[in-house]
């Protein structure tokens, strides 16, 4: 159990910190890719709940530092749900890559324009916010899955799969 514990405060470290390193301009915002690699990775080693449990923290930390804004809740929160699913379900990493970015490019493009109208103040339509999150999803499950086939060998993923 105390090695869950660290994996999950890892995985957010490592999301948060991406978030300040690793970033590009993708049109009208930046695309933080670490993110979505942290989903994907930790959909596949951990499962659906420990998935969104460290994109909620991360959010929360980065929102509390200020290096990210509200929206990274609902978009990092769907992705790394939907792609814990995918691969509880069917055991391919690959599918959970396909989650993180159908959940947070597509799906949570939707779900932040009454977010961002309430919590924000801003009315805007999903099509002002679906190029950005796709482009950052997109690049991030792609990191992530590789990164995932080659963990998913190694005798920490297995102990940490067996818990």
């Amino acid at each position: 159990m105390t090695s869950r514990k660290t994996t999950i405060a890892m995985f957010v470290a490592i999301a948060v910190a991406g978030s300040v390193f690793v970033s590009f301009p993708a049109g009208i915002a930046r695309a933080y890719p670490v993110q979505h690699a942290v989903n994907v990775l930790a959909a596949v080693m951990l499962g659906p709940g420990p998935a969104v449990l460290i994109a909620f923290l991360t959010g929360l930390v980065r929102v509390i530092t200020g290096t990210g804004s509200l929206l990274a809740f609902p978009g990092s929160m769907i992705g790394a749900f939907l792609a814990g699913v995918l691969y509880k379900h069917y055991g391919k990493v690959w599918l959970a890559a396909v989650g993180e970015a159908i959940g947070t490019g597509i799906l949570a493009s939707f779900v932040a324009v009454p977010y961002a109208k309430i919590l924000m103040g801003t009315s805007v339509t999903a099509l002002f916010f679906m190029p950005v999150f796709l482009v950052s999803s997109v690049s991030g499950a792609l990191l992530g899955c590789i990164i995932s086939v080659r963990l998913k060998e190694t005798k920490f993923a297995h102990q940490l799969q067996k818990h």
